[in-house]
């Protein structure tokens, strides 16, 4: 191993053995030498070509370096284990080792990291990234190990948006929709106050749920979008930027568990490493998925009034803010 590699473990052996993640490696742990390759099983909503498998295979790149031989990633493609919610549960049992997830799929478990996902709290991508390096991201880091998350890094899917069969492009039209929504109470009380009728819906099954009618609109990234082919089924887009869809590079609490000092330095290194690097890949993917949406007939529209939207979405802020920490939480994570 280089200097160069073993100065990354140690600065994240800090990490690695400091709260919140986790409680001592298992006494008699082996060692590196003497260790047997691990598969580890990654579960992953889209294939190769998607960020969201991209910063995996960094992370295994990377653990090759800091590790050599200890661990073998598997990476399971295209939610073949299942929709954001089944593969948390995975990651709880312990059946599923590592995976990405939006904070919004984990609120069931850790309510107070619904505070990520109020509408129009973050200006922008870096407003996200000053909030989470913080105290705030600490604090809400403890709370997901808690419930058996173990997260070394926060990264950021991109704003959400509102996805329709027809242009919406005020509030009011919303009035009667069946909307998707994932499994969250905060969205479901955004768009219940836009007067839609909110359906939780596993991502997975969106498509058929558009198509068929079940459903008539949801919001997403632009990634996702075009990763799920949602444009053929709901071709405009209304580039509401509600919320900044806030995730975190997630580890099995049982799986850290089991780990030695220097196997959890690796992994806090390599994670934290490839949180920005998800970060860069994600805004590119957002200029190639929006282009090739475009070219299948895509549109994108923008809101007719801004202040309307914004003004809707307040009384979530009120209603969340005993579940987030209280109105100071909220008005400490805008003015990060």
């Amino acid at each position: 191993m280089s200097r160069l590699d073993r100065r990354t473990l140690l600065k994240a052996g800090g990490l690695a053995l400091a709260a919140p993640l986790g409680a001592a490696p298992l006494v008699g742990a082996p060692s590196i030498a003497r260790a047997q390759t691990r598969a580890v099983t990654v579960a992953s909503l889209f294939g190769e070509d998607k960020p969201e498998t991209q910063v995996w295979l960094r992370v295994r790149e990377r653990l090759a370096t800091l590790v050599p031989g200890r661990f073998d990633l598997r990476i399971v493609q295209n939610a073949a284990l299942g929709g954001e919610r089944e593969v948390a549960e995975g990651l709880r049992l312990g059946s599923v080792q590592a995976s990405l997830s939006t904070v919004s799929a984990l609120s069931s478990w850790v309510p107070e990291s619904q505070i990520l996902d109020l509408p129009f709290v973050f200006a922008d991508a870096a407003h996200v990234r000053r909030a989470l390096d913080g105290p705030q991201g600490d604090r809400l880091k403890g709370l997901f190990e808690a419930q058996g998350f173990v997260v070394p890094a926060f990264i950021n899917y991109g704003a959400r948006h509102l996805l329709a069969k027809e242009p919406i492009v005020r509030p009011d039209q919303l009035r009667g929709k069946r909307i998707r929504v994932i499994q969250s109470p905060l969205h479901t009380e955004l768009w219940r106050a836009f007067g839609a009728l909110p359906t939780p819906i596993p991502i997975p099954e969106t498509y058929n749920a558009l198509k068929s009618g079940v459903v008539d609109c949801m919001d997403l990234t632009k990634s996702a979008y075009a990763g799920f082919r949602l444009h053929e089924v709901v071709p405009y887009l209304t580039e509401t930027a509600h919320i900044w869809a806030t995730g975190v590079l997630v580890l099995s609490a049982g799986f850290w568990r089991t780990l030695g000092t220097e196997e959890r330095a690796a992994f806090a290194a390599a994670t934290r490493e490839a949180a920005p690097h998800f970060d860069a890949l994600m805004v590119a993917d957002e200029a190639t998925s929006m282009a090739k949406v475009a070219a299948e007939g895509g549109k994108v529209v923008q809101p007719a009034d801004r202040a309307a939207w914004q003004a809707g979405a307040q009384g979530v802020w009120s209603s969340l803010a005993p579940r987030v920490g209280g109105q100071p939480r909220i008005d400490a994570l805008r003015a990060a």
